[in-house]
């Protein structure tokens, strides 16, 4: 097995934590030096915060532990292509590498809606690296969505 299949199946159980709390299973770890040093998982809900995210409440840990908002030299693994504001935050931080699993044709900023990380005239540049346990990753969603659904469904009809 490969690092970054490695450290994805990592974020791949932080996703399952999230969802088992009733989370949209997304998970994220930063890693430095080959070692994980921050870990999250999706907790909007949960927290009632819309920026909780897997990625931002991993870069959170990882500043925590380093001392440091500047995240130089790290590298982020995320079960789904980030958004937005996360990648804003990756940005940020000064993220080497972002690694993700599935694709998000919604909001995925990384060659899906947008590819931000190609943007040059932005003033820092992170790598994007996609589709590591991409079937895994995305299958765990689908599954979730499938679910929610089918629960909406049961909830109308109760």
């Amino acid at each position: 097995m490969d690092g970054d299949d490695h450290f994805m199946r990592a974020a791949l159980v932080m996703a399952r934590e999230a969802e088992l709390l009733g989370e949209v299973p997304v998970g994220a770890v930063v890693v430095k030096d080959g070692v994980i040093i921050g870990r999250g998982r999706n907790s909007s809900v949960g927290l009632s915060d819309p920026s909780a995210h897997a990625e931002l409440l991993a870069l959170r840990d990882a500043a925590q532990r380093l001392g440091n908002y500047r995240l130089t030299g790290c590298e982020l693994f995320v079960t789904l292509e980030p958004c937005l504001m996360c990648a804003g935050a990756m940005f940020h931080a000064r993220i080497a590498r972002v690694i993700f699993g599935a694709s998000d044709p919604k909001t995925g900023v990384c060659g899906s809606v947008l590819d931000l990380f190609s943007e040059r005239r932005l003033n820092h540049h992170t790598t994007a690296s996609s589709g590591v346990l991409a079937v895994e990753c995305g299958q765990m969603l689908s599954d979730f969505f499938v679910a929610r659904r089918a629960q909406l469904r049961t909830d109308t009809y109760s």
